[in-house]
């Protein structure tokens, strides 16, 4: 008899019973598409857009006064939506809206001629007064850029026409040269800023930016650890179960060693994690897109993803042994394993991803080991780092499955 034989009668006994197959493999399955479901309606709501809206009257419509409300809502912050004026003028003395714009009739006009114009930016007696000024800051600096650049043309149309009346002077460039040269630098100023302002919150990390992109995603890897260390209770109960009906007994009588017993009745969990971490990524890659959500990907490194695959399922075996050397009666062993397992999942981000239970809880996830799974998975499968990248994370869950089978074999009772 061997580690082989113990497996193999373990894992006949469980594939017997359908409800711990149907646990194993669909249950995992559900949850993900459950939970990515939720997370893409997080991402949804995170991305859309939060810019203050401003209802603009426009009585102009000429080409200046677009160009104005496409700068407005170039800077940020502000939403221009076009109103009527007698609706406007309704809102705002209902309440209903906060202020809006008024752009006068022959605004087009009067700027192309360079007279003076005047906008109009009317706010309700309870409008918050720091909004109404942040909205007001906006629209001058739209309005002053657009000033400027008028300004600044008709002084170049205005030499042009200077050393037009003047024959003796040489010009290298005709006017409407160079006034075409200053819109170009002006148009390019815009799109490509000399000078940009990028908003960051404190604490945030790069990973944290991305996150939003493809949300559902995170499910996947969080949740195949969950399961997978779940399986942990397996284990124990199997272990239980042999010293129940004494045949665990007849297996120490046997010619095997006491660490060759305990790898049997490990092997089975381990290949069974190894299988259901298979088929949840399958589900990932495949089932998402089904569903219409963003799939996930297996990354850059293949190998890393096995390697951490495998340290996840050798962990798991840990953590099962552990549960068999401290629990003593069958209640025990469901007991603790409900509040150990599930405890140390959604604590290392099995259920709320990572990037969002880091923001409550620090480095609190840090301490169980399916924090270092997980965020290996997301640094493989969606970040798409690689195999040096996770060496932390993989060096962490190595530890944890160390110490598990060292308190384990050291608590272990044979009797």
């Amino acid at each position: 008899m061997n580690v082989w034989h113990i497996a193999r009668k373990d894992l006949h006994i469980f594939l017997k019973d359908r409800g711990s197959v149907v646990l194993l493999f669909l249950m995992p399955l559900l949850f993900i598409a459950v939970l990515s479901g939720a997370l893409t309606g997080i991402g949804a709501e995170d991305e859309g857009d939060d810019r203050l809206p401003l209802p603009v009257v426009n009585l102009d419509g000429g080409t200046a006064a677009q160009t104005l409300l496409d700068a407005i809502d170039r800077a940020g912050g502000l939403r221009a939506e076009p109103v009527d004026e007698d609706e406007a003028m309704a809102l705002l003395d209902m309440g209903d809206i906060q202020r809006a714009l008024f752009i006068p009739t022959h605004f087009t006009a009067d700027f192309e001629a360079g007279r003076q114009v005047t906008l109009r930016l009317v706010s309700h007696p309870d409008a918050n007064t720091e909004e109404t000024e942040a909205v007001r800051l906006v629209i001058d600096g739209a309005a002053g850029d657009m000033a400027l650049e008028r300004q600044l043309v008709a002084s170049l149309e205005q030499m042009g026409q200077m050393q037009a009346d003047n024959p003796q002077s040489q010009q290298a460039f005709s006017t409407e040269q160079v006034v075409a040269q200053a819109r170009s630098q002006f148009e390019h100023s815009r799109t490509q800023p000399l000078v940009t302002l990028v908003e960051r919150m404190p604490g945030q990390t790069a990973a944290d930016r991305e996150q939003m992109e493809g949300v559902e995603r995170f499910a996947v890897p969080g949740l195949a650890v969950l399961f997978v260390f779940l399986n942990a209770q397996t284990v124990a109960r199997s272990i239980y179960d042999e010293k129940k009906v004494g045949s665990f007994r007849r297996l120490l009588a046997a010619p095997l060693s006491k660490t060759t017993l305990l790898l049997g009745k490990m092997l089975p969990t381990f290949l069974m994690g190894l299988a259901q971490i298979a088929v949840i990524f399958a589900f990932g890659i495949f089932g998402l897109r089904l569903l219409g959500l963003a799939p996930m990907t297996l990354g850059h490194s293949p190998l890393a993803v096995i390697l951490v695959a495998l340290l996840v399922a050798l962990c798991s075996s840990g953590v099962g042994i552990l549960i068999a050397a401290i629990a003593r009666t069958e209640n025990q062993i469901s007991g603790l394993s409900s509040l150990l397992l599930w405890g140390m999942g959604v604590l290392g981000g099995g259920i709320v991803p990572l990037f969002l239970l880091e923001r409550f809880l620090g480095p609190l996830p840090m301490v169980v080991p399916h924090y270092w799974a997980i965020r290996a998975f997301n640094d493989l499968l969606i970040r798409g780092q690689g195999l040096s990248d996770v060496l932390p994370e993989m060096g962490a869950l190595l530890g944890f499955t160390v110490l598990f089978f060292a308190i384990g074999l050291w608590r272990f009772e044979y009797d």
